[in-house]
C-alpha cells in the first residue's frame, strides 16, 4: 500500500501512527510512505485564510490519490475540506486525541499587558481579541519545531497551538490547557484521518478496521456545521461535539457574523437529523435570532 503523507515531521508521525496501526489490524499489509509538499508548507508568509487554494494541506494529495499515485493520505482531519472530490473518501478517523488548545509557557491570565502572541488560527486570534484585547496578536506559521524555536528566540512572549499534536509528538515541556468552553476547538480538532479513492473497496475494507465510531459521530455534527454554515477550515469558528451516550452535546461559535460572538450548548440525539444541525448552523451565521 503505497501511503501519502506531507513531509513535516507532526504529518511524518501521525503517518507512523497509521502504519503501526495498519500492521496491527492488517497483517501482511506493507506500506510504502510516499511524503510531499503541500501548498500550505511552501507558502509560510499568507495567512491561512488567505491562501489561494482549498484544501491548502491537502491538495496535492488528493490529486496524487485520484491520479492513482497513492491508494491513501494521512491528514488531520481538520485540514480536509468539506467538499471533497466526489472519487475520495475518508476511509478512516481514529480515535480522537486530545482536542484542546494548549499555550506556552504561561498561562494567558499571567500575560502582561501588551504582551505578543502567535497564533496561524483566526478563530484563536477571535477569542483573543474579544477576552485579551490588549494583547499584540502576531501570525505564526511553519511546523510546530519551527513556532517553538520562535517562541525560544524571543519573537513572542506566548504561543498557542493544538495540544494533539505536541502529545503525538511526545514533546514535554511548559504548556498550560486553555478552557475549551472559550476556546472551542476547530471543527475535528484532534482526529487523524485517512483518504482513499471511492472505488478502491480493498483499501476502504482494510482502512475500516481502523475507524472509531465516537470520532465518525462527533466529527459527522462538527463538520456537517460548518458545511450549512457555508465556513472552510481557516473560519473563525469553534465548533466542538462529545458523544454522551445516546446524544452528541455541542458547544460552537463564530465570530464575524454579527456584531457580537454567537455561542451555542445544545443536545442533538446521535441518529439527528439535518434539520437539527441546521437550527444550530443558522443561529451561528445569525440567520436567526
Amino acid at each position: 500500500m503505497r501511503v501519502g503523507s506531507r513531509e513535516s515531521k507532526l504529518a511524518m508521525r501521525q503517518t507512523e501512527i497509521f502504519v503501526s496501526r495498519m500492521a496491527e489490524s492488517n497483517p501482511g499489509v506493507g506500506c510504502e510512505v510516499v511524503g510531499m509538499k503541500a501548498l500550505g508548507d511552501i507558502d509560510l508568509k499568507s495567512r491561512l485564510d488567505q491562501l489561494p487554494a482549498t484544501g491548502a494541506f491537502v491538495r496535492e494529495l488528493d490529486d496524487a490519490l485520484l491520479r492513482g499515485e497513492i491508494d491513501c493520505s494521512v491528514n488531520s482531519l481538520k485540514d480536509i475540506p468539506i467538499d471533497m472530490d466526489r472519487g475520495l473518501v475518508i476511509g478512516a478517523m481514529f480515535e480522537r486525541d486530545d482536542p484542546r488548545d494548549v499555550i506556552l509557557p504561561c498561562p494567558l491570565e499571567d500575560l502582561p499587558q501588551g504582551a505578543r502572541i502567535g497564533t496561524a488560527s483566526v478563530r484563536r486570534e477571535s477569542v483573543l481579541r474579544e477576552i485579551r484585547p490588549d494583547l499584540v496578536i502576531e501570525p505564526l506559521r511553519g511546523n510546530i519545531h519551527t513556532r517553538l524555536s520562535r517562541l525560544d528566540a524571543g519573537d513572542f512572549d506566548a504561543i498557542i497551538l493544538a495540544k494533539a499534536g505536541l502529545d503525538r509528538m511526545g514533546i514535554d515541556r511548559p504548556m498550560h490547557v486553555l478552557d475549551d468552553t472559550v476556546f472551542i476547538p476547530a471543527p475535528a480538532q484532534g482526529i487523524i484521518a485517512v483518504e482513499c479513492r471511492a472505488d478502491d473497496e480493498g483499501t476502504r475494507a482494510m482502512l475500516s478496521k481502523l475507524d472509531s465510531r465516537a470520532s465518525r459521530l462527533e466529527a459527522g455534527a462538527e463538520r456537517g456545521i460548518m458545511k450549512l454554515m457555508g465556513a472552510g477550515c481557516s473560519s473563525p469558528v469553534g465548533i466542538s461535539a462529545r458523544l454522551e451516550g445516546d446524544s452528541i452535546h455541542v458547544n460552537a461559535v463564530s465570530y464575524g457574523y454579527a456584531d457580537e460572538p454567537r455561542r451555542v450548548s445544545a443536545d442533538i440525539p446521535v441518529d439527528y437529523v439535518m434539520d437539527e444541525l441546521l437550527d444550530i448552523a443558522e443561529y451561528l451565521t445569525a440567520k436567526r435570532g
